[in-house]
């Protein structure tokens, strides 16, 4: 397992630098199996030298391109694959470690899937409400990513892809990726998106 101060979507890649030892020897075992690793976010601590609290939803990575380099530091790139539930955590020894689970992607009460129009709907919704916030945010001077991003066809995997562009801290993307499925997903960073419209613009409505 890599904890991290970032959150990592399924689809969404991953470049890290490793030079802790402990890290080196996770490496090592990785790329001696299957490639993969868990990924989870920090809550309370630091990237370096454990003792940090975790998160227990991650993500599953792939190694998909690894570069040594000198005095044993390693540079790679991963992607994401599924999201991951973790049952247990087990002792960091010699680096974090647990027991983990497959956690896909639930339908919400009413069956909805990938392919309903309902989950479409606010697909298309929440994607033209992300250009108008970066481009309002790049506007005022604000370093975001560009409005003319361009989005996946599959709703469940746009809703990860959204979540990874839009301009939140760690923990509000771990609130997205927490949700049990797109719906939900795209419901909350769809009130995330106009909490920051109203945060960066001042624009509070119209009196009442």
């Amino acid at each position: 397992m890599f904890p991290l101060g970032s959150v990592l979507f399924p689809g969404m890649s991953l470049p890290l630098q490793i030079f802790e030892m402990r890290y080196q020897l996770m490496l090592a075992d990785v790329l001696a199996n299957d490639g993969t690793f868990g990924v989870v976010l920090i809550q309370r601590g630091n990237e370096v030298g454990g003792g940090d609290i975790r998160s227990n939803t991650g993500t599953l990575a792939q190694i998909i391109r690894h570069e040594p380099r000198s005095r044993g530091r390693h540079s790679i790139l991963a992607v994401g694959v599924e999201r991951i539930r973790v049952n247990s955590w087990l002792p960091d020894d010699p680096y974090p470690l647990a027991e983990v689970e497959p956690w896909p992607d639930e339908f919400d009460d009413a069956g909805t899937s990938s392919d309903s129009a309902d989950l479409g709907e606010a697909y298309g919704s929440c994607v033209e409400s992300l250009r108008e916030l970066l481009a309002t945010a790049a506007g005022l001077g604000h370093h975001v990513a560009p409005a003319s991003f361009v989005t996946p066809d599959d709703p469940v995997a746009g809703s990860n892809f959204l979540g990874s562009v839009a301009p939140l801290g760690p923990f509000d993307r771990q609130r997205l990726l927490d949700a049990p499925g797109a719906s939900h997903r795209l419901m909350i960073l769809s009130e995330m998106i106009s909490e920051q419209m109203v945060l960066i613009t001042g624009d509070l409505g119209p009196d009442i």
